[in-house]
């Protein structure tokens, strides 16, 4: 569970939200219902037009407890872009309840950044949030390329690559064997291949692809980020869930690596990815976390170990690594 609430709790979050996002669109609608349902636990569905007008003061009376306050002003910052555009009224109150709250962070800074048309601040400071929250990565800011794509010219490791290339003789349905098939059905370059991406970034990336079963679509790029914010809780908002909304739901690319595209929010399974990391019982981009010991491992038995919970029908699956 994402938090521990009572419902009274919950019902304040939810009527803060609903405000954010005044003048509620169905998406708006279908974000409060998902959050009912995967953040609060909510046993039925959610009536939205029953929630009550929480103003901040009103918020930061019923939510005590500082760690909800932090999680609370995360959600108010979702609400804020869940329509796909920078809003700045919609991201001032946001601020306003931040404020209330007594909630300062990186990702508040950058909304407001957002909504004074400073774009450009706004994605490297994205990125830097995020290559400094990933162990083993180092910021340069003169050439953010550099960082992701070490491998070019002389660089390239053809050793590190045929390590990689040698999962695909590992049997059908363990761990490394579907890594190798995530990278060949997706026609992506190992690492230590001159186009690869950087093993520190891309091995834990692509293993919480694997092993969270999300896809590399838009959708399931949103999806996987958010899963990670989740589960490393390093610069979760800063550094994984408002980059990948800015890139895969507003369009803003955020780099030459990264893509971008438009529209892939989609409510519910933002708010179960997001609660689906939070379950995970391993982190795999922490340093301590080794990929190569358990590539021969059942993927369905790590899964498991790493107690993820398995995806509702409809969601993003990796059936297809199971049979590689």
């Amino acid at each position: 569970m994402i938090v521990a609430a009572t419902d009274a709790q919950a019902r304040s979050v939810l009527g803060a939200m609903r405000l954010v996002a005044a003048p509620l669109s169905a998406t708006d609608r279908a974000t409060l219902q998902a959050a009912y349902r995967y953040v609060f636990r909510g046993a039925a569905e959610l009536d939205v037009d029953a929630l009550p007008d929480v103003g901040p003061s009103d918020l930061a009376r019923a939510l005590p407890d500082p760690d909800l306050a932090q999680h609370a002003a995360r959600f108010l910052a979702v609400m804020a872009l869940v329509d796909g555009a920078i809003e700045p009224a919609k991201i001032a109150r946001v601020e306003a309840y931040a404020a209330a709250l007594g909630v300062h962070g990186d990702y508040l800074r950058q909304l407001a950044e957002a909504a004074a048309g400073h774009l450009q601040w706004v994605a490297m400071d994205m990125m830097r949030q995020n290559v400094q929250s990933i162990p083993g990565l180092t910021w340069k800011a003169d050439d953010v390329a550099a960082i992701f794509l070490p491998y070019r010219g002389a660089r390239a490791d053809a050793a590190l690559a045929q390590r990689y290339e040698a999962l695909g003789a590992l049997p059908t349905g363990t761990f490394g064997r579907a890594f190798w098939a995530h990278y060949r059905q997706n026609g992506y370059p190992f690492p230590g291949a001159p186009d690869g991406l950087n093993e520190k970034f891309a091995t834990p990336h692509d293993s919480t692809h694997v092993l969270s079963g999300y896809d590399t679509s838009p959708r399931g790029e949103l999806l996987v980020s958010t899963f990670t914010a989740a589960m490393h809780r390093q610069a979760p908002m800063a550094g994984h869930i408002l980059p990948v909304i800015f890139s895969w739901h507003l369009g803003i690319q955020l780099n030459d690596v990264a893509k971008s595209a438009v529209g892939a929010f989609d409510p519910a399974a933002f708010w179960l990815a997001w609660d689906r990391g939070a379950a995970a019982t391993v982190d795999t981009f922490a340093a301590a976390w080794d990929f190569w010991s358990v590539v021969a491992e059942p993927l369905a038995d790590l899964r498991r170990a790493y107690g993820m919970p398995p995806l509702e029908p409809g969601a993003d699956a990796t059936l297809p690594l199971l049979r590689a």
